[in-house]
């Protein structure tokens, strides 16, 4: 169990709520696959199989959003339905009208959707309720707010608000490649992306390249703006830091990893051992990235 990204929230501190009524209310959306004519189902599945819907370990809570795709290609109710459509036109000597159309399309879709394939999603999601952390496990905030409007429909309140900071990533990102050094705690990797904010949209992007000559320093003199950044952390965790703060390609090093690797024998023990080892690192590591940016900005 190891986060590759993070789409960072905030809860209160602590978060109120209780283990027992958080189970009790994603029981209430449990996870039923598509019925014959459902395009897409989801709901929330155990993080373990035949386990409590929120894992805990160490006070520390998992839980996961199963999403259930039936995949009826556009492309193939289109062609059946211009096929019976065809054959419609010979039998009433008439092309068919719209309604027409959309009926017989309606109707293909009905008799094909049983037929399909579906494709399932699991989207895990960390929830450390004492120091109020919320964070899904995906690359992009459109997939997160997915499982953000799955628990605004399940729970009887959601108090999440965004992780706001004093200094924007990309002036901070500007700042440390300007200087040539990161801030305490933090290595700065091989990987970046600079973009211009003329009317071009010029970009490049550096890949196990250098980062400390003046070529970037040149870019920067341009009018190029960090938007990726690859850091190490307290040589234990790497990650590409995003100009909207979102937290990619998690890595968490073989120093971390063997820590854990040897604390269990069975599935759950090992599951629980990388869970707690993981969000350990991760309670470390997001107030030193916030700190580096400024510091946390809370709303009045």
């Amino acid at each position: 169990m190891w986060f590759r990204n993070l789409q960072l929230y905030r809860l209160p501190a602590p978060w109120q709520m209780k283990i027992e009524d958080l189970e009790d209310q994603l029981t209430k959306r449990r996870f039923v696959p598509c019925g014959s004519q459902d395009p897409e189902s989801r709901g929330w599945v155990p993080p373990m199989a035949d386990g409590a819907l929120v894992h805990s370990v160490a006070g520390q809570w998992l839980i996961c959003l199963c999403s259930e795709h039936r995949l009826l290609p556009s492309s193939v109710v289109k062609q059946e339905t211009e096929e019976r459509a065809a054959a419609l036109e010979l039998t009433q000597g008439f092309k068919p009208g719209r309604k027409q159309m959309k009926d017989l399309k309606e109707e293909v879709t009905r008799e094909l959707m049983p037929r399909a394939f579906t494709r399932k999603r699991k989207v895990f999601a960390w929830i450390d309720p004492k120091d109020g952390w919320f964070a899904v496990d995906v690359p992009s905030v459109t997939r997160a707010e997915d499982v953000l409007e799955a628990l605004r429909q399940t729970l009887d309140a959601f108090p999440l608000t965004l992780v706001r900071t004093e200094n924007s990533p990309v002036s901070a990102m500007s700042d440390w490649l300007a200087g040539g050094d990161a801030p305490a705690g933090f290595t700065i990797d091989m990987d970046c992306e600079l973009k211009s904010v003329t009317e071009e949209k010029a970009a490049v992007r550096y890949v196990r390249h250098s980062l400390d000559g003046d070529e970037i320093k040149t870019h920067l003199t341009e009018g190029k703006l960090p938007t990726k950044l690859a850091l190490t952390f307290d040589d234990r965790i790497s990650f590409l830091l995003t100009e909207k703060a979102e937290i990619k390609r998690l890595q968490f090093l073989d120093v971390v990893k063997e820590e854990a690797d040897g604390s269990g024998e069975s599935a759950q023990e090992l599951f629980d051992a990388h869970f707690a080892l993981m969000a350990g690192e991760l309670k470390r590591l997001i107030p030193a990235v916030l700190e580096a940016l400024g510091g946390e900005t809370r709303a009045d």
